[in-house]
């Protein structure tokens, strides 16, 4: 009899090289860090939202490139 590719053993899913994405939670806060930086003085909430955005993905840990071999020269 053939073998079929219905198996009924699951695959483990591999781990994420990505690093997580900031929650809404983590976004909120530093957006309300933001705000009271400036003393609650009146501002645009969708400006402090993106800025405490950018700020966490840019403090967000990298995953690291596998560097080119370096080629020798004779």
């Amino acid at each position: 009899m053939p073998a079929t590719k219905n198996s009924t053993s699951a695959k483990p899913k591999k781990p994420s090289a990505k690093p997580p994405l900031p929650t809404r939670e983590e976004i909120a806060l530093r957006a309300y860090q933001i705000y009271l930086d400036r003393n609650g003085a009146p501002g645009n909430p969708f400006e402090d939202w993106t800025r405490a955005e950018r700020e966490l993905l840019a403090n967000s840990p990298k995953p690291r490139r596998k560097s080119a071999p370096k080629s020798q020269a004779a």
